[in-house]
């Protein structure tokens, strides 16, 4: 009986501590930045895509102006339809993130488009990136990279760290 209890506190405790790995999550200030993911690219792309949710739970809005990588040259875009033709247009002020409100960067709407790639995105891989905010400043976030319609694109238990 003891040997049950113990390994079940283990395991609660053990939970505990690896679910805010596993949130995926990134904080600044009023702002939670969540879970950050791109897809796998194939061996010769040169651009990807970045996508993630950002909430601001402050108390005045703020403006996400830049993302920095050490693997691209990086905007942020967004896909319209405009006469039947889908067109990428860059946000050159950025995009507000409203205060109490959430922003969704995701395929087929905002994105942060990552250009010049210097290698592919490999499934199971982190991209570091840093994203610029204009009150809350720069914000170290990881990208999870994922094959395109797999199965759980959200799990990302298994990654490893890009070389």
């Amino acid at each position: 009986m003891k040997t049950a209890s113990l390994t079940a506190a283990l395991s609660l405790a053990i939970g505990f501590a690896v679910s805010p790995l596993m949130a995926h999550d990134f904080k600044a200030g009023g702002l939670t930045i969540d879970h950050p993911y791109s897809f796998a690219t194939p061996p010769t792309a040169r651009a990807g895509a970045g996508y993630m949710t950002i909430t601001n739970n402050g108390d005045e809005a703020d403006r996400l102006i830049d993302v920095k990588t050490d693997f691209s040259r990086n905007a942020i875009h967004e896909s319209n339809m405009v006469s039947g033709i889908m067109k990428m247009i860059f946000q050159d002020k950025g995009v507000e993130i409203p205060a109490g409100g959430s922003v969704t960067l995701q395929p087929g709407g905002l994105h942060v488009m990552f250009m010049d790639l210097k290698a592919p995105f490999k499934d199971g891989t982190e991209l570091s990136a840093t994203l610029v905010f204009e009150k809350a400043g720069e914000v170290p976030v990881v990208f999870n990279v994922s094959k395109r319609n797999s199965a759980d694109a959200t799990d990302h238990s298994a990654h490893k760290k890009a070389e």
